[in-house]
């Protein structure tokens, strides 16, 4: 069983070690991956559709009635969150969808979002490796979170969870998120999730293989073998992508070169506009504004499963010239970050970076090379 952006290529990895296997996986459109066995379903991210309600359901149904003597190979990673759609209570799959759409425009962090997710649901909060017991099983993980916590990533649906509904409720409230009275209904008490306690996750083991950190520590290794001081920000920074952006700003135009500033986590964007974007790309738009053009400064911020957002783009580079060019070309960089419309900017200076479903996801790369 499986879930998430990367999980198909997963399966297609299994298969090829094992052979044809039994099972089911559930990715995003465009991400499936050709398998002898394994059933690939395709369905919608990052706001759920019937698509994914309905492999959920199937997935839940093939699960039931396991002996001990069974063996579950669960492949999980980032994206799984939207992917498994099993709303819990009365709630439909058209409130979900408003919920999720939501939390997406209100800044959450990733976290809070997912806590929210796993009360609201039938299947994540180690509700699937409950629906198993009491079969052996083992979940592989590809990170894409802060911090590399397996209860987060995918909304943790193989792993207990001792977050409470009050919880959940506290974040509907401190971020503004209108919902439908079944999802008030569901709240109202304590909802699935398991407690990592539970017997029934006494079979289940966890193990993260990738994790945001190796991309880095790559990237690291390259800038070193090129003669530049790499200075690696950490893996799991959160914040507004803004912020965080004028940050690394005034670290970039301060210190030595040639010089190589490396970092990951997942930032957030509260949306304030009507435009179209996503973190890593108004990440860079808000620091090519900071820079203001410095000298022999360039930066790139990608997803690294290829979407930025809800669009079908990774991200973007930015260089000295930027916003000369942008100027030129009749673009207002100020107006752009104010209407949340880094794609739209991008796309007219054609610095967008496009490389179409990537097949993994470990989170957010930025990479920030001064060169003096």
């Amino acid at each position: 069983m499986g879930a998430g952006k990367a999980s198909a290529r997963m399966a297609e990895a299994v298969e090829a070690e094992w052979g044809p296997c039994a099972g089911l996986v559930i990715t995003r459109y465009g991400y499936a991956r050709p398998c002898a066995g394994i059933e690939i379903v395709e369905a919608a991210h990052p706001v759920p559709d019937a698509a994914g309600a309905a492999a959920t359901a199937r997935m839940l149904d093939l699960l039931r009635d396991l002996s001990e003597d069974d063996f579950v190979l669960a492949l999980i990673s980032g994206g799984a969150s939207a992917l498994l759609t099993a709303p819990a209570g009365e709630i439909t799959l058209a409130e979900k969808q408003a919920v999720n759409a939501a939390l997406l425009a209100s800044g959450a962090p990733i976290g809070q979002m997912n806590l929210l997710r796993k009360h609201l649901s039938r299947v994540k909060g180690g509700q699937l490796a409950a629906a198993a017991y009491p079969a052996r099983m083992l979940a592989l993980m590809i990170s894409d979170v802060p911090g590399d916590d397996a209860a987060m990533i995918g909304s943790g649906p193989t792993v207990g969870d001792a977050s409470t509904a009050a919880e959940a409720r506290a974040i509907l409230e401190r971020w503004g998120i209108a919902a439908a009275p079944s999802v008030h209904a569901v709240l109202a008490t304590q909802t699935g999730v398991i407690a990592p306690g539970d017997p029934r996750l006494s079979r289940v083991e966890n193990v993260i293989y990738a994790a945001p950190s190796q991309s880095l520590a790559a990237a690291a290794e390259i800038g070193r073998a090129a003669g530049y001081t790499v200075e690696i920000l950490g893996d799991a920074l959160e914040g507004e992508a803004r912020d965080v952006a004028k940050g690394h700003a005034r670290m970039a135009l301060a210190g030595q070169c040639p010089r190589l500033l490396l970092s990951g986590g997942e930032l957030t964007v509260t949306r304030r506009g009507d435009g179209i974007g996503g973190p890593n790309a108004e990440y860079a738009l808000a620091l090519a504004v900071a820079l203001e053009g410095a000298a022999g400064i360039h930066a790139i911020a990608c997803d690294t499963d290829g979407v930025d957002g809800a669009a079908e783009v990774a991200g973007a580079l930015i260089g000295p010239d930027t916003l000369i060019r942008a100027r030129s070309a009749g673009l207002d960089p100020a107006t752009a970050l104010a209407r949340n419309d880094a794609h739209s900017f991008f796309a007219g200076l054609g610095d967008q970076v496009v490389p179409g479903p990537t097949l993994t996801n470990v989170n957010d790369f930025r990479a920030i090379l001064i060169e003096g």
